[in-house]
């Protein structure tokens, strides 16, 4: 009888509920072993792992080992859906498991090939990718058009935070309630660190991110009903008193396998239809759930397991000790430090303290991006191999060389001052460059500017910019400082 062996982040139904045969599963300590991964995902991950085991019962085997090899080579006959990671999936070929297609994403890889080759010379653009799900799934289109007459909203969903807010006043995220077998996950993590056999970064609990199926359904149906109408228009905000601003937590669930992509975006799709949630948050949600997030997933196969070394900027420093280690009082800049602090808390911060404070920072100060996209995938509790090479490399550190990208995601502190209340709070100006006062960001840009200046001097989103190195009399003065401060 075939057994099929399931991964870490395949708990939903859809990569079981086809299978009348043995299903099997295997909590690794190795995996922790080897890697420093952040306290609260490896709970999330193992309290997953453990309450699917408990829902199917007799129907799984569950074995705590040191590693999958021991476990799998004691199964003659073996199946699995096709693992999220290329390190995962030589080991299951090593090991000579059957590869079922990928589950848990809305476009099937070969659908994705042959858009990808009837390109020819052409970006594989996102938008167009988006729209072409869209049309092939129906989602949110009305008589073949997009709903609301446009299919982007972005302009709509860009807003700063309110003035004066310290909240967006939204409703606070369903949270879960944590039971016996997270307790039992805690006492074994802890157990794990006395031992000495493991490490972790960070904090962990209470858990606030879904780890059943019934957690993952209520916690997108809270969303929906209660979060989703503002989620649009501040999307791209920041405030420190409000960490998950109109944020979805989703994203978490999601990538363990417990919700199916599709049906997250009908559930807001029905919350627009019965005009309970606006067009530009729906479409918002939409872009991120069956846009972005499948566009990173095929990118992440189309490119090559060799797109992760990609360095076109060869940045060649290493992460600094204090933000390896989230560190929040390593630095004097505000956005840096209250990032740094919600992360060792909670294992996420939302895309733009990721993108425009977190990667930001490394891209400017020439941080390895092989080192970057490790940290990011350990530091947060949605984030995998397949998630952060293309959103580090790519996106993030515009290491491909705009393969993703057409200009590096980088700006100075004016950015973070429009899009967030850190600057009010920080002891650096926004609006300095040079001196004690010079904001590390603002500083950082036009450092990293003057670096590349020549890899970007043709670049026609960029080449203002550059041009404007030309302008700045202090621009010495501002590399001998940059310079100092590494």
């Amino acid at each position: 009888m075939t057994t099929r062996w399931l991964f870490g982040d395949q708990l939903g139904p859809h990569f079981a509920d086809d299978h009348s045969g043995r299903l099997l599963m295997v909590e690794a300590r190795s995996v922790f072993r080897r890697r420093r991964f952040h306290r609260a995902k490896a709970h999330l991950v193992l309290s997953a792992m453990r309450h699917r085991a408990a829902e199917l019962g007799d129907r799984l085997t569950y074995v705590q080992a040191d590693t999958y090899t021991e476990v799998i080579r004691q199964h003659d006959d073996v199946e699995v859906i096709h693992p999220t990671s290329y390190a995962a999936l030589r080991l299951v070929e090593q090991l000579g498991a059957r590869v079922l297609e990928p589950r848990g994403f809305a476009t099937a890889r070969d659908d994705f090939e042959r858009w990808a080759d009837g390109r020819g010379a052409k970006r594989l653009l996102m938008e167009d990718f988006y729209r072409r799900a869209r049309r092939a799934h129906g989602v949110l289109m009305d008589d073949g058009e997009p709903a609301g007459g446009r299919w982007n909203f972005d302009h709509d969903n860009r807003q700063p935070p309110p003035k004066g807010a310290t909240t967006l006043g939204v409703t606070e995220p369903w949270w879960p309630t944590e039971d016996d077998i997270d307790a039992e996950v805690r006492a074994d993590l802890d157990r794990w660190e006395r031992d000495g056999d493991v490490t972790f970064l960070g904090r962990d609990g209470p858990r606030r991110f879904a780890a059943t199926r019934t957690e993952a359904l209520t916690a997108l149906d809270h969303f929906v009903e209660h979060r989703l109408p503002e989620f649009g228009a501040h999307e791209d905000a920041i405030l420190e008193g409000d960490p998950w601003m109109a944020h979805s937590l989703v994203s978490a669930p999601m990538n363990l396998g417990l919700l199916d992509p599709l049906e997250v975006v009908e559930r807001a799709e029905t919350a627009y239809r019965s005009e309970a949630a606006p067009i530009a948050s729906v479409e918002g949600f939409t872009r991120q759930v069956i846009g972005w997030r499948d566009y990173v997933w095929h990118l992440y196969w189309h490119q090559g397991d060799d797109y992760r070394h990609q360095n076109a900027l060869a940045a060649d420093k290493d992460i600094p000790r204090w933000f390896a280690e989230l560190d929040p009082d390593a630095t004097d800049a505000r956005c840096l430090s209250h990032t740094l602090e919600q992360l060792a808390a909670y294992g996420w911060t939302h895309h733009i303290p990721r993108l425009m404070v977190l990667g930001s920072y490394a891209l400017q100060r020439g941080w390895q991006p092989a080192q970057v996209t490790d940290w990011f995938h350990r530091a947060f509790v949605d984030g995998y191999d397949w998630v952060m090479v293309p959103n580090v490399v790519g996106m993030s550190q515009h290491a491909d060389g705009g393969v993703m990208a057409t200009k590096p995601y980088t700006s100075g502190g004016a950015y973070i001052n429009t899009m967030s209340d850190h600057c009010g709070s920080c002891r650096f100006n926004p609006k300095v460059r040079v001196g004690e006062d010079a904001c590390p960001f603002t500083a950082g840009y036009w450092w990293f500017l003057d670096r590349h200046r020549d890899a970007f001097a043709g670049n026609h989103r960029m080449s203002r910019a550059v041009q404007g190195l030309d302008r700045l009399k202090d621009l010495a003065e501002l590399i001998e400082q940059e310079d100092a401060r590494g």
